[in-house]
């Protein structure tokens, strides 16, 4: 009877505690169908009285959604695809026992972590001396080699045996060959690991295009979102040219609708990735 009560009281506490995570997400998906008098009138409801679609048709008669969304597709494949191959060659290098200065990358892998050169720093380093301001490629270049990903990929790397890369040697491959061949196929759960962490990151960033965009057709979906909410010229923003102030901007309901629209690909997508998660939480926490 003790570990029955007990099992309904741990269920109970998941449920509880999986309907305080899902109707935040209910309350902006039910609300964005709701009529923008309903919800100036009664706030954000569980179950709104009105329905209208007038926010998803406001936001797709644009063309900003469209060009926010290819900005932020060719940025989150482009951008994770690149980081992927030069994190896990670089992660290689570091764990090769033959490679004569890997302690000295290690270090500086290891101190760019905890001392950086500032917002100034970094600002003159993209705009001023790589001059990639307005370009597309200020989205994409600085985050290519993430020291944590690397050393997550460095630790898979060293509990491989060393004998793979001595057969291959001895059959005469060279070390482009071992890599990309051999220790790249049998590391294919960490490396979509750090893959799925890369298009998170590229995915949901903003910050890179707020200090290095100002060309707003080169705007993705995150700092779309910031326009929409802190603009308001919305109409202006989302319409282009074609703009009628005679027509009621839904501006509630057009902030619910925007943030469903983004997160879309990436709660479709999560389910079947879910298990590269928990196998990067717990990679190199048991050794041995």
């Amino acid at each position: 009877m003790r570990e029955r009560l007990f099992l309904y009281f741990v269920y109970v506490l998941l449920i509880g505690f999986a309907l305080i995570c899902f109707i935040p997400f209910w309350i902006v998906l039910i609300n964005s169908f709701a009529d923008e008098a309903n919800i100036q009138t009664s706030g954000y409801q569980l179950f709104p009285t009105s329905f209208s679609l007038n926010a998803y048709s406001f936001l797709l008669s644009g063309k900003q959604v469209f060009r926010s969304y290819g900005v932020t597709l060719f940025v989150t494949i482009v951008g994770t695809t690149l980081g992927v191959i030069i994190t896990a060659s670089y992660a290689y290098v570091l764990s090769h026992p033959k490679v004569k200065y890997r302690h000295v990358l290690s270090f500086l892998t290891f101190f760019t972590m905890l001392f950086g050169a500032g917002l100034v720093g970094f600002y003159m380093l993209i705009a001023n001396w790589l001059h990639l301001k307005d370009s597309i490629w200020a989205l994409i270049l600085p985050y290519l080699l993430n020291p944590f990903y690397a050393f997550i990929l460095v630790s898979y790397f060293r509990s491989l045996p060393y004998e793979l890369n001595e057969a291959a040697t001895v059959d005469g491959a060279n070390d482009m060959y071992i890599f990309f061949r051999i220790i790249w196929p049998v590391s294919l759960p960490v490396i979509a690991t750090v893959a799925l962490f890369y298009a998170l990151q590229y995915w949901n960033d903003w910050y890179l295009s707020l200090l290095f965009i100002d060309n707003y057709r080169l705007h993705p979906l995150q700092i779309m979102i910031r326009q929409l909410i802190s603009n308001l010229n919305a109409m202006s923003y989302v319409g282009g040219s074609q703009t009628d102030y005679n027509i009621m901007i839904p501006t509630f309901g057009m902030q619910l609708a925007i943030v469903c629209i983004t997160i879309g690909p990436i709660v479709f997508v999560y389910p079947f990735v879910q298990k590269y998660f928990i196998k990067g939480m717990t990679l190199g926490s048991v050794k041995g």
